[in-house]
Formats: C-alpha cells, structure tokens, sequence
C-alpha cells in the first residue's frame, strides 16, 4: 500500500504507448517516423513555397502559411513523447513537462481552429464580395487577423492550465495517451476540479463550437451567393476554390468528433482504441493538409512541381 500511496503522490505521469503491441515497438516507430517526416518535410514545403513564390502572396495562401506553421508546430510538440515511447527512451513524463505539452497541444488545436474561420472568411469575401476582396483583407488586416488568432489561442488557455499545477493528484498516475491532455490530467485529480471542468467546456465551446457553427454559416452563405450565378461553369469554377479548405476543415473536425464520442461513449472500449484516435487527432491534420493544399491547389500544385523539377535537374 505504501508503494501505491508513494507512486499516486510523486510528480511522474506513465506514457501510454499502444498496449498490447508492446513487442511491435520497433516496427511501429517506423510508419511513426515516416508520418512525423511528412508532417515536417509537408508543411515545410508548403512555407517554401509561399514565401518564395511571389505570385502566392494573397491573403488565401497567407492563411495558409498559418495553418502549415500551426501544423508544424503541433508535430513539434508531440514527437518527442510518441517516438520516445516506441523508441524506449521514454516511459514517464514529470507533472511540469506534462503541463507545458498539454498547453501547446490544446493552444495549437484552438490555433488551428481559427485559422480555418479565417481562412472561410477569406472565401465567404472572395466569392460573395469579389469587388471589395483586396480592400477588405489588406496586408495590415491579415497581420491583425494573425495577432488576434495568436492571443486568442494562447492567452485564454495559461488560467485553466496553470491550474493543473496546484491540483492533488491521488488516483494511478497512467495517462491515456502517448502525450499529455487537459482532460487526462483532471481525471487523476482529487481535488475540487469545477474550475477547471467549467472554464476547459467554456473554452471549448467559445473556440471550437463556436468556430465550426461560424464556418458552417459562411459555407451557407456562400452556397446561397454561387447558386444565385447563372452560369453552371461559373458556379463550379467558384466552388472549386472552397474544396481545399472544405477538405482541411474535414481532416480536423472529423478525428475531434471521433475521439470526443470515443471518450464519452467508448469507455468499453480496448484502450489501444482511445489511443489510435488521440494520435489521428493529432497527426492525421498536420499530415493531410500538405497534401491537400498541393493537391487541390492549382497554383501550390503547380510550383511544387517546378521545384522538383529544378532539384532533378
């Protein structure tokens, strides 16, 4: 009992890697590897491309650099705990480091959130208020935009996370995932947690409720504005611009829904479940939106591959 007691009380937070598989450890890290490798080499590509490329500076392709950055640095954030695991370097993780994770990794996924409405604003405006596009979304606006979405995901979040850190922690100190979470923290907690369980569900609902219903609405009114077009060329050519974005907003919204249902209707669940969709959460968007943008984006399509072109040269 002592031994329990003493391992409740100490400051260390066990990794859950992929139980069950524990002997496939080796072979996991690889297909781990080459998704972190796509996520880095992927948003770089798309910040390279962007900056060197001057007839990609617009305000559509700048949100983008926000989303390949956010990215980015979402997969910064989770490598070392995921790989350190498969790789044996890692099996706890102190209360501190623990804490600063999860305020990246909840910061990072509001961040993404508002680059997505940004970037619907930015369609609802070219496709509604054509005119008025350039005037509308200046270079001094995109900066205020990129401020605002910065101190939005970053200073809401330190009274809730600061919190974690004066909390008791009494009960087994085994966490979900292979990285730390808000939510995983207060479940160990044995203090009075109604701070953080009212203001995390206000943060949640203020940020991604609230952005998916303002980006379902700008879709419905763009949907109204290009039905309104006579010509079907028209009406499809406007359209074609909303299905990268329409596609990164499903790439991100999708694995949250999943894992939000998994954690509150899964409990019966093989923990190897809630694992593999904490990391689909996390990686599947950083991974899939390189892909998407230089895909279904003419113009990132287009200079991509004259840059490898130029590398096989």
């Amino acid at each position: 009992m002592s031994i329990s007691n003493s391992n409740f009380n100490s400051s260390r937070f066990v990794l859950t890697g992929f139980p069950g598989l524990e002997v496939q450890y080796p072979w996991l890290c690889i297909p781990f590897s080459f998704i972190y490798a796509l996520v880095f080499l992927g948003n770089c590509m798309v910040l390279h491309v962007i900056r060197t490329e001057s007839s990609l500076h617009q305000p559509m392709f700048y949100f983008l650099a926000m989303l390949a950055l956010t990215d980015l640095c979402m997969g910064f954030s989770t490598v070392p705990t995921v790989l350190g695991i498969l790789l044996g370097f890692i099996q706890e993780v102190s209360l501190d480091s623990c804490i600063a994770q999860s305020y990246f990794i909840h910061g990072l996924s509001f961040m993404e959130s508002s680059v997505l409405l940004a970037m619907a604003f930015d369609r609802y405006i070219a496709i509604c208020n054509p005119l008025r596009y350039s005037s509308i979304l200046t270079n001094d606006k995109i900066m205020k935009i990129g401020v605002a979405i910065l101190c939005r995901s970053s200073l809401l979040i330190p009274p809730v996370i600061i919190r974690l850190k004066f909390l008791n922690y009494c009960r087994p100190h085994i966490l979900s995932h292979s990285f730390c979470l808000h939510q995983d923290l207060i479940r160990m907690a044995c203090s009075d947690i109604r701070f953080n369980n009212v203001y995390g569900l206000t943060l949640v609902i203020s940020n991604l409720l609230l952005d998916a219903v303002l980006i379902l609405i700008s879709y419905i009114m763009i949907l109204h504005t290009v039905l309104a077009i006579a010509s079907w060329e028209e009406r499809l050519k406007s359209l074609q611009t909303c299905v990268s974005h329409i596609w990164a907003v499903s790439v991100f919204y999708i694995p949250i829904i999943g894992l939000t249902m998994v954690h509150r209707f899964g409990k019966h669940l093989s923990p190897l479940v809630h694992v593999l969709m904490g990391n689909t959460y996390i990686l599947f968007p950083p991974m899939m939106n390189p892909i998407i943008y230089s895909i279904k984006t003419q113009q990132i399509r287009r200079r991509v591959q004259r840059l490898f072109c130029l590398k096989r040269v």
